[in-house]
């Protein structure tokens, strides 16, 4: 009906045009070029028909989040009792934090899951197949008036040669007579000539018109469009104002934006998709289908093990939905699923048996991923037999053994104490594959330390010295802990040195080389350590450290220095461990009158300028429904250089504010994402810089800009490009942009604006870029200094967000405002 629409009315179009041409040149009517104004306008009127666009498979890094807990009474497919909602939903962000970290980065857990098939049905291809309501617009005859024919048919063809500021002003300037009817008209030929992008801004400039009234056929097709092209931030702002309305979406509007998240590079996409996915299950009782059950789980499967495996009840989930609809069950669902499990910690033994009898029943044999899925849940739960059983499959199989075989029947062996066959087992890697992998090496070290074969680990770890292959840090580490427990402090510290030689620092070896030197009562030494350490970003200090050499100066009767660590740890508000507190209250009750506890939560002056330039570079707050506690949730790019020395830096600063679940354990690899306690303290910033909800710029943002807020900004959402200037990004109004820019141009620093969608990019350039270095660089840390400083050809190869910034040219959105 839609398409009919389009092409009855083209001849309509034109006669308004050709009837009214002299009035759209008001200066000389008479030289009005009306057949080539005419060809020109009928060009833009073409029939409306689904684009073809190709989606490929999506290779995304999330990390899932408690979303939406699906409710099964909608649909008569989710009626089992066996799936109850409560079953049904994300990990919790304390399950994951309790988890030990991992600093091996050539472990197991990082072996990403190899799907059989490339092919199989991807849900972008059933997208032209699903039904959309028809939108009911007026013909442009049936409208009442010749001249709001021809306006309206001059503003068809205007509105789509404007940038957003300059469109939003044309409309302003038709309000007297734009209403309902016409902007609604006006979308729709935008969407019919593929104009999507000015369909959505008269769109959105509707809903802030008085006489708006919704319309769920308008934004339907708006947003199945956006989704369509991969814009998911446009299609999901629909989405919810569908929602907001009290209407559920259609189900071509749910499958285009799980799809449009599913098929972009952005992080956190992935887990919106998960929350679309249950929410049309949930709310609106539709039937997925089977191209977007597939798509979701080849998703949920598309990265390492140790960040997949915490979406096992999600991909559980999209299991039972299969498998109670009746639809078809590839082998690679079987596959994948049993891989989860197998990752997980605790393992469910029962639940791979019945998944490899369902796989039998279906015809479907067992391959390789099998295998090594089993044999990695016997190396969790030291079950020998399996495993054997499990190996003689490997042997028969075509493909051959691969590495990780070996690994996993080593550390099987491990678990019932017999190191000797363990041993054996990599000896026979060598032997089969030429040579052992180097998670192999990490394995058999770590094996041969716990189970305290000094003279085996040390050989070994020559080898694996010798054979050239890296990562070595793990097994230094296991070396050094070792030592230690023998007291063996003159070979934990040439190990200490060899490592500092050959890798990269690590807080962990620096902790336990720091807890030998006070065993042995080297405290001059063990200073020396300590302050490296502090000054030292990339290995700080943490609540262990302080705790050690705390009890040092204790036990030597030093009470200055003791004094001088109860004060640091005061400040930073580390926890003091209990036998060391006694002592203290004791040795300060002689020269205070009063001891202090580091209980209150208060922030610093440091913290409170950092979360500020951080605030300003992007992070987030969220708020309870009563906004009475606030919780920062701070995250980092896993694959930026900066963010990967910035986090660490942020974790210890905050870490007397970190979540229980945020807090390290056990390992020195700190997590891209991490949060705080919800807290009424927060309370402040969250009103400032996120009154609604939605991220703004304060007004009191003049009086903020400190040397230190712009540093931290710098760090958290800037970048230095390869030509040497330095963008710095930021989300809000046109008018916070612009107090932001006159408050730096009072401190002589002049930059230009660039809009980019959402976003402002703040660049400075030149000259202005080495002004702008030299105010924050006394406060950059200094391992990001290289990758920081201006006019520099260091760059982070991961600022990819910024390499298409061009201040030449004209915003991408609404208004070039606040430029130099």
């Amino acid at each position: 009906m839609l398409v009919a629409k389009a092409q009855d009315l083209t001849p309509a179009l034109s006669a308004v045009i050709t009837a009214n041409l002299p009035s759209l040149n008001p200066k000389n009517p008479s030289k009005t070029p009306m057949r080539a104004y005419l060809l020109s306008s009928l060009s833009f009127f073409r029939p409306l028909s689904s684009p073809q666009l190709r989606f490929f498979r999506p290779l995304i890094h999330r990390t899932a989040l408690p979303r939406f807990t699906p409710s099964f009474s909608h649909h008569r497919c989710f009626s089992s009792p066996l799936f109850s909602s409560t079953q049904v939903s994300f990990v919790d962000e304390k399950e994951r934090g309790e988890e030990e970290e991992k600093w091996d980065f050539s472990s197991n857990e990082n072996e990403a899951f190899a799907f059989e098939d490339d092919g199989g049905v991807f849900a972008g291809e059933d997208m032209k197949h699903l039904a959309a309501p028809v939108i009911e617009v007026k013909e442009l005859e049936e409208l009442p008036e010749q001249w709001r024919r021809s306006k309206l048919a001059w503003l068809c063809k205007e509105l789509p040669a404007h940038k957003a500021g300059t469109l939003v002003r044309i409309l302003n300037a038709q309000r007297k007579w734009l209403k309902q009817e016409e902007a609604t008209y006006l979308a729709v030929h935008c969407m019919r000539i593929r104009e999507n992008e000015t369909g959505f801004k008269v769109y959105k400039w509707m809903m802030q018109q008085h006489w708006y009234r919704f319309d769920f056929a308008l934004a339907t097709k708006l947003a199945d469009y956006m989704g369509k092209e991969g814009k998911f931030t446009k299609c999901r702002d629909i989405f919810d104002d569908i929602i907001n309305q009290g209407r559920v979406p259609s189900e071509s509007t749910f499958h285009i934006l799980i799809v449009a998240y599913l098929s972009a590079l952005v992080q956190g996409c992935l887990d919106e998709a998960c929350g679309i996915y249950n929410r049309m299950i949930q709310l609106g009782g539709y039937q997925p289908r089977l191209s977007l059950h597939n798509s979701l789980f080849r998703a949920l499967l598309s990265k390492p093990g140790g960040s997949s495996k915490y979406y096992l009840k999600q991909a559980e989930f999209i299991f039972h939905n299969l498998e109670t609809c009746g639809l078809e069950i590839q082998k690679d669902i079987y596959v994948g699923l049993i891989w989860l499990h197998s990752y997980q910690d605790t393992v469910d033994k029962d639940r791979i048996k019945l998944l490899r009898t369902m796989m039998q029943e279906a015809g479907l044999e067992e391959g390789t991923e099998v295998l090594l899925s089993i044999l990695r849940a016997c190396s969790k739960e030291g079950d020998v037999n399996e495993a054997e059983r499990t190996w003689i499959k490997l042997l028969d199989s075509d493909g051959g053994i691969p590495s990780q075989a070996f690994v996993y029947k080593m550390e099987v062996y491990a678990k019932v104490g017999e190191i000797t066959k363990s041993l054996e087992v990599f000896r026979k890697m060598q032997k089969h594959l030429g040579s052992a992998s180097v998670a192999a090496y990490h394995k058999i070290i770590e094996i041969l330390c716990k189970s305290e074969q000094m003279e085996l680990a040390e050989s070994l770890m020559k080898e694996f010295i010798e054979s050239g292959k890296k990562p070595l840090m793990p097994s230094y580490i296991e070396l050094t802990d070792m030592y230690l427990k023998f007291s063996l402090h003159n070979k934990l510290e040439s190990t200490f040195l060899e490592c500092l030689e050959k890798c990269r620092p690590n807080r962990t070896i620096f902790n336990i080389y720091l807890n030998s030197l006070v065993k042995v009562g080297n405290l001059v030494k063990a200073e020396e350590i300590f302050n490296h350490m502090r000054g030292n970003v990339t290995v700080g200090v943490n609540a262990k450290s302080c705790n050690t050499i705390l009890y040092g100066y204790l036990s030597s009767g030093d009470i200055l220095r003791a004094e001088k660590i109860y004060d640091l740890m005061c400040e930073k508000k580390y926890e003091i461990e209990s036998p060391l507190m006694e002592k203290l209250e004791y040795v300060l009750s002689l020269s205070r009158k009063e001891v202090k506890k580091p209980v209150s939560l208060k922030l610093s002056k440091e913290q409170r300028e950092a979360l500020v330039g951080l605030l300003l570079g992007g992070l987030r707050i969220d708020s309870d429904e009563e906004r009475k506690n606030h919780m920062i949730r701070f995250e980092f790019n896993q694959d930026s250089v900066v963010h990967s020395v910035l986090k660490r830096h942020i974790h210890d600063q905050y870490h007397e504010w970190l979540h229980p679940s945020s807090k390290l354990i056990a390992g020195d690899d700190t997590p891209h994402k991490f949060s705080t306690i919800s807290h009424s303290y927060f309370g402040f910033y969250a009103d400032q810089f996120f009154p609604k909800g939605q991220p703004v710029i304060p007004k009191l943002i003049h009086r903020w800009l400190s040397p230190i807020v712009l540093a931290y900004w710098y760090m958290y959402g800037g970048y230095r490009t390869s030509s040497g200037d330095i963008l710095l990004k930021l989300k809000g109004s046109s008018e916070g942009v612009e107090k932001v820019v006159k408050t730096l141009k009072a401190k002589s620093l002049n930059c230009r604006v660039k809009r980019k969608g959402r976003v402002f990019w703040l660049g400075f350039l030149g000259t202005d870029s080495m002004w702008f270095w030299k105010l924050v660089e006394p406060y950059i840390l200094e391992d990001l200094k290289d990758f920081l400083k201006a006019g520099s050809d260091t760059t982070d190869d991961f600022a990819v967000e910024s390499r298409d910034i061009n201040f030449d040219s004209a915003s991408d959105s609404e208004e070039n405002t606040c430029s130099d």
